[in-house]
């Protein structure tokens, strides 16, 4: 049985503004493990929109849920790619030593440490060939590109998909599971290298948002991915057929008090009156999903992409690279 240290080291928010200033890395406890959990040896995690988001505090609204003056959970974090340490009492399906990849969910202690304690039911089994570093990366961004294309858009063969923002985290994996599903995908980014990065993940047709305004074309798409949101809900729907649906998932944008929030309601409210515009899509983890994205890599359909990769001592830089929302592919933190 490996042991488990008293403590271990963990990136600490104690309140809300720029990362630099309100992380610090601080030895605590290692988190008790229970009846139905696993401790896990966090080898890499990831940095989501929801991290930057809940560390800068912006927008506001989102204190509502996280806490008013600081965070109620002081460690961020949410993807885990790690090997177990420690199972409880009731645990039978995972047995120290075993690679796992997974997400902390409610746990207290988020991702950004050395060791989780999580239910064992929020973490499945690592592809063998798939490094730690992958693992982190397919997570937050595979689950929810999975939601989109086969939850809310129940993409098939023939579908035709465009996605906005193709080359950031979610883009890159929604590119890839779209096409698994059988869709015709169109990937929307800039500058040379992602637009060949998109193509080399099978993306029939790309457009370069820098040259093309997609949104003023000819070409009508049944379902839209807005992961940017550089354009107005109604200039983006022109884009959709009679009977196409629009998502939005942009994360980092919006205004300092209602955020990506504001466009999660106009959304909603749009929903309501017309069939083009889906409303904010909320889905959570479940293993269910992480055993299908956990197929689809062993299937080679589906290879996470790795924007860059920092220490856990460097987690706030990682955290404001990933605000400036420019990340190729998905943001990866090692320990």
């Amino acid at each position: 049985m490996p042991v488990t240290p008293p403590t271990m080291r963990a990136v600490i928010q104690d309140g809300y503004g720029a990362p630099e200033r309100v992380l610090r890395l601080e030895e605590i406890p290692v988190p008790p493990v229970g009846a139905d959990d696993v401790l896990i040896r966090m080898r890499a995690t990831s940095v989501n929109a929801p991290d930057w988001a809940t560390v800068t505090g912006v927008p506001y609204v989102g204190r509502l849920s996280s806490g008013l003056r600081r965070p109620k959970r002081p460690v961020r974090g949410s993807d885990v790619a790690g090997v177990v340490q420690a199972v409880g009492a009731r645990v039978r399906d995972l047995a120290p030593g075993d690679e796992v990849l997974g997400s902390t969910g409610l746990a207290r202690v988020g991702a950004f440490a050395d060791y989780v304690a999580v239910p064992a039911a929020q973490v499945v089994k690592k592809p063998a060939g798939l490094t730690f570093a992958d693992a982190a990366a397919s997570v937050m961004t595979g689950l929810a590109a999975l939601a989109a294309m086969r939850d809310v858009a129940q993409v098939g063969a023939g579908t035709r998909v465009l996605i906005n923002g193709a080359a950031g985290g979610v883009g890159t994996m929604a590119v890839q599971i779209a096409k698994a599903l059988g869709a015709e995908v169109t990937g929307v980014c800039g500058t040379p290298r992602n637009i060949e990065l998109v193509r080399s993940l099978g993306a029939d047709h790309v457009i370069d948002y820098t040259q093309e305004d997609f949104t003023q074309g000819g070409q009508r798409y049944d379902f839209i991915l807005d992961n940017v949101g550089n354009h107005s809900l109604s200039e983006t729907r022109r884009a959709l057929t009679p009977t196409g649906k629009l998502q939005c998932n942009n994360g980092t944008s919006g205004g300092q008090w209602f955020g990506t929030s504001g466009t999660m309601i106009k959304t909603a409210a749009a929903s309501m009156f017309g069939h083009q515009q889906l409303g904010p899509a909320i889905k959570f983890q479940n293993r269910a999903d992480l055993l299908v994205l956990k197929d689809l890599i062993e299937a080679g359909l589906l290879t996470p992409v790795i924007d860059r990769t920092y220490p856990l001592t460097q987690t706030a830089e990682a955290i404001s690279h990933v605000g400036e929302g420019h990340a190729r592919g998905t943001v990866v933190i090692r320990m």
